[in-house]
């Protein structure tokens, strides 16, 4: 049984004056996830992200077709604990710590005593965030801010993770280590789905891949499907002379397109020359 199961769902909205349907957000979209997998919707703005996430955690229902969590209709009661969300914009009491926030929306999932407390340290410790767990969020970054909102996501142990945006505003530092909790409750066994306009953290985390333009699916499947070109083969050489160089590209012939230097992307350069620091001032 796959987690997710969405078929030829269509979603409107009220156009101007109410007139029922002239918006169409979702038209026709089916896809599926399986359990323990990592699926990226990516498109760009106003392509219907966002509403099927809502109607996947149940917060909106089609109006032909259907969304099923598990087997069951994502607006059942029991897909309550079976999905954690976090929104692109996640509002939190400012007022509270990182600790007393889990400890708060642990309460509304039932959990209480030293069960809660343990979960509490145990989410804490997988986003990082044990040193400041008595800080207000009000003095927390943007990117702490996602963190603690991926821990209260996961505060009842969730099967599903729906993650809209979780590297929206964040800093290179803090877009990798959500992904490395992605990759490492993939590990887990949870199944994540999530929507992002970074199309290269999508690429890293994820199985498979949907793209979505004015709220049709025009293409879907694994990376290599969707990222292979059949026309082009890359061959990488480390340390290659000139020689060698000018020897393949006379044995190539007219299908020898260029050669260049492989370059790192300009977030690796950016993450090295952090650690490089780091590593300098350990030493210090």
């Amino acid at each position: 049984m796959n987690a997710v199961e969405i078929t030829n769902v269509h979603k409107s909205f009220p156009g101007p004056w109410g007139k029922v349907g002239a918006v169409y957000a979702v038209k026709g979209v089916s896809l599926s996830i399986p359990q323990g997998a990592v699926y990226g919707l990516i498109g760009p703005n106003g392509s219907g992200k966002s509403t099927i996430m809502k109607m996947l955690v149940g917060l909106l229902s089609p109006h032909e077709g259907s969304c099923n969590v598990f087997g069951r209709p994502a607006t059942a009661a029991a897909n309550r604990r079976e999905i954690g969300f976090l929104p692109e914009n996640p509002y939190f009491y400012k007022f509270l710590t990182g600790e007393e926030t889990l400890r708060f929306y642990g309460r509304l999932c039932g959990l209480g005593g030293k069960s809660l407390r343990s979960r509490v340290r145990e989410l804490l410790e997988l986003v990082g965030l044990q040193d400041a767990a008595r800080r207000r969020l009000a003095g927390y970054s943007k990117g702490m801010l996602q963190r603690i909102g991926l821990a209260q996501a996961l505060v009842q142990s969730p099967r599903l993770l729906v993650l809209d945006e979780p590297t929206a505003g964040v800093d290179p530092i803090g877009s990798r280590v959500i992904r490395d909790i992605i990759l490492d409750l993939k590990s887990r066994g949870l199944t994540v789905f999530l929507c992002s306009h970074l199309l290269e953290q999508v690429q890293e985390v994820c199985d498979r891949v949907g793209i979505l333009y004015q709220g049709c699916l025009i293409a879907e499947g694994s990376i290599d499907e969707l990222t292979d070109d059949p026309d082009r083969t890359q061959i990488i050489l480390s340390g290659a002379s000139a020689e060698l160089l000018d020897r393949l590209r006379s044995l190539a012939g007219d299908s020898w397109i260029s050669s260049s230097p492989l370059h790192r992307s300009l977030e690796q350069v950016f993450l090295r020359g952090i650690r490089a620091k780091m590593e300098q001032f350990s030493k210090t």
